[in-house]
C-alpha cells in the first residue's frame, strides 16, 4: 500500500505511527507496551499478541477476561492460519427448559448464557504452534499487572462504572457476589488513574501459563469452575471444560478492489462483511465518499448481508448453507439488484434460489497477527469464579430459542459469534491485520474502514478517524456527529430513520497495521478509546 499517493482529505486527530522492527496496536497502552517488551526480548509477533491479549484481561476487564472467547489470524511462513477458540454450550444445555420457564430468549446474565471459555486455549495453542518464547515469559507482564496493580485508564473506568451501576440493580443473587468482591471491592468502580489489582487473577494467569492452559480445562481451575457451577445448579460442568479444544480453520475471503479480504468462517459473522463487500464491488465509489447515494448503498448492502447472516450462520455443523454459497458472485449480484434508491426493510434471501478487545501485532521477520477476544456485553455474565478473577462470558446469549433455526440453543454447540479479526493481502503477500471491536458494529466497522482505505484513499489512521454510521435494525441508522449534515438529510429523504449521536465506543474501536511498500510498518489505533500503537 503506497502511503505517498494517498489523498489526505480527512485530517486525523493522530498521525500514522511507523516502525520497522516490530509493532503492537491495542485499545490500551499498557497492553501494547507489554507486547512490545516481549518483541524486544526476542519474541515474535505471536508472542507479542499473546502477551497483549493476556494483559488486556487485566487492564481492560470491562471488555474481556480469562473466561471469554478468542479468534486469531496469523501470517507466518508466507501464508495465513486461522484459529477459532470459541467455546461450545454445555452438554446439558436445553432450550425447552428455558421456554417452559417463560423465557423468549437466552438471558444475558447468570449461568444460562455461559459457554465453555476459549481464550486460555487460544494463548496456549498459538504459543505451541508459533511461539519463540515460553508461555510463562510471555504472560509475565499480565501476571505482574494483576498482582502489583495498574492505573485504570479513562475509557475503562467509564465502562466499569456503568457495569457496576447496572449489576447493582440487576444482580442480587448470591452467585453474583464474587463479581462485586473482585471488581468493586470498595463498593464502587475504580476511578481513572486509581490502582486496581487482583491476586486471584494473577494466580489464575500463572496456573494457565505454567500448564499451557491445562489447569483451566483439566486441572485446578477447571475444578474451581465446576464447583462454582454445581453450587448454583448450572449447566456448565468440568466435563464440558475437559472435552474442549480450539480449532484451526480454513479462512474465507473475497477480492475487493484488487485486495483479498480474509475473515474467520462461521460460527463467526465475519462473513457478513465479506458479503457486503461482494455487493459493493459492483459499484464504483472512486472519490465519492461524501455523497448520499454512496452512504445509502453502503448501508443497504450491510443490511442485506446482516439479515442473511442472522438467518443462516451458526455452528457450521448445523448450517443449511455453506460459506461458498453465501459468498458467490451470482448471489452478490442478486442482492445488489434488490437495492434501490430508497431505504428498505431487509429480508433474508436464498442463495440456493438465486465488550470485545482487538489487537494486532507485527515483527521484523514478516510475522503478523490479527487477534480478538471478548467476554461479550462488558464483563459478560456478571459471574466470577470465587477467588480466581475469572469473569465468565455470556456468549450463549447469542443463541436463540427457535427450534427451526440453525442457531437454536442446544447441547455442545457453538453460538453465532460477533467477534471477528480481519486480514488483508494483495497478490499473495501480506498487507496486514485490521479489526474493529464492538458487538454487531464489527462487520459494519470492517466495511467502513476497508472502503475508506481501498475506495476513498485514506491512510489507516484516517480510515479509523472518519465518522461512522451504524445500522441498528429496520430502517434505523445511527450516525456520528461528524457525518456532514447534507448526508444525514439526504439519507432521511431516502427513507432512512436517522439518529445523530456523539462519538462513542458504540461505533467500534479498531486497530490496523499494514506493511508499506518500503518494508516498514504503519500502525493506527482508534480515537474512540484509550488506544495505543507501540512501535520499534
Amino acid at each position: 500500500m503506497n502511503f505517498n499517493s494517498l489523498n489526505y482529505r480527512y485530517p486525523s486527530r493522530r498521525s500514522v505511527v511507523f516502525g520497522s522492527r516490530g509493532m503492537v496496536a491495542t485499545g490500551q497502552p499498557l497492553a501494547a507496551q507489554a507486547g512490545l517488551d516481549i518483541l524486544k526480548r526476542g519474541g515474535n509477533a505471536v508472542d507479542a499478541a499473546i502477551a497483549a491479549a493476556a494483559c488486556l484481561t487485566v487492564v481492560e476487564p470491562t471488555s474481556n477476561g480469562i473466561g471469554g472467547d478468542s479468534f486469531a489470524i496469523v501470517w507466518s511462513g508466507g501464508r495465513l492460519h486461522g484459529l477459532n477458540a470459541s467455546g461450545v454450550s454445555p452438554a446439558s444445555a436445553d432450550a425447552s427448559s428455558l421456554i417452559s420457564a417463560g423465557h423468549r430468549s437466552v438471558p444475558n446474565l447468570g449461568w444460562y448464557p455461559v459457554t465453555v471459555p476459549g481464550a486460555p486455549s487460544a494463548w496456549a495453542e498459538l504459543s505451541k504452534k508459533f511461539g519463540a518464547l515460553p508461555l510463562t515469559e510471555v504472560m509475565r507482564p499480565a501476571i505482574a499487572y494483576a498482582s502489583e496493580g495498574f492505573p485504570v485508564s479513562p475509557n475503562t473506568a467509564k465502562l466499569w462504572a456503568e457495569a457496576c451501576k447496572k449489576y447493582s440493580a440487576d444482580c442480587a443473587g448470591d452467585e453474583f457476589k464474587p463479581w462485586f468482591e473482585t471488581f468493586c471491592p470498595e463498593g464502587r468502580a475504580p476511578l481513572p488513574g486509581e490502582i486496581w489489582r487482583s491476586a486471584g487473577h494473577s494466580e489464575s494467569l500463572t496456573a494457565i501459563a505454567e500448564s499451557g492452559a491445562e489447569a483451566f480445562y483439566r486441572g485446578i481451575l477447571a475444578e474451581r469452575i465446576d464447583e462454582f457451577a454445581k453450587k448454583h445448579g448450572a449447566w456448565l460442568s468440568g466435563d464440558d471444560l475437559a472435552a474442549y479444544h480450539p480449532e484451526w480453520v480454513d479462512l474465507i475471503s473475497v477480492n475487493y478492489r484488487g485486495y483479498d479480504v480474509w475473515e474467520i468462517p462461521p460460527n463467526g459473522h465475519g462473513i457478513s462483511a465479506l458479503m457486503a463487500l461482494n455487493i459493493l464491488s459492483g459499484w464504483d465509489f472512486s472519490g465519492s465518499r461524501e455523497y448520499g447515494l454512496t452512504y445509502h448503498r453502503l448501508i443497504e448492502s450491510m443490511k442485506l448481508a446482516f439479515v442473511d447472516v442472522m438467518r443462516y450462520v451458526a455452528d457450521p455443523r448445523f448450517m443449511e448453507l455453506t460459506p461458498d454459497e453465501l459468498l458467490s458472485e451470482r448471489y452478490a449480484a442478486l442482492r445488489r439488484s434488490a437495492i434501490g434508491d430508497e431505504a428498505a426493510d431487509p429480508t433474508p434471501g436464498n442463495p440456493q434460489e438465486g465488550g470485545t478487545v482487538y489487537l494486532c501485532t507485527a515483527d521484523g521477520c514478516g510475522n503478523m497477527v490479527s487477534m480478538i477476544q471478548s467476554n461479550y456485553m462488558g464483563f459478560g455474565s456478571a459471574l466470577v469464579v470465587p477467588g480466581t478473577g475469572i469473569a465468565l462470558h455470556n456468549r450463549g446469549s447469542n443463541f436463540n430459542l427457535d427450534p427451526g433455526s440453525p442457531n437454536c440453543l442446544g447441547p455442545s454447540k457453538k453460538p453465532y459469534h460477533t467477534i471477528i479479526p480481519g486480514f488483508l493481502t494483495k497478490d499473495g503477500d501480506a498487507v496486514g491485520p485490521f479489526g474493529v471491536m464492538g458487538g454487531f458494529m464489527q462487520p459494519q466497522g470492517h466495511v467502513q474502514v476497508l472502503t475508506n482505505m481501498l475506495d476513498f484513499g485514506m491512510n489507516p489512521q484516517e480510515a479509523l478517524d472518519a465518522p461512522r454510521w451504524q445500522w441498528t435494525g429496520g430502517r434505523t441508522v445511527e450516525v456520528e456527529h461528524g457525518v456532514p449534515n447534507h448526508i444525514a438529510e439526504e439519507l432521511a429523504s431516502r427513507g432512512h430513520e436517522i439518529e445523530i449521536i456523539g462519538s462513542s465506543t458504540t461505533f467500534g474501536r479498531g486497530e490496523i497495521i499494514v506493511r508499506t511498500e518500503h518494508g516498514t510498518l504503519a500502525g493506527a489505533t482508534e480515537p474512540r478509546t484509550d488506544g495505543c500503537v507501540a512501535a520499534w
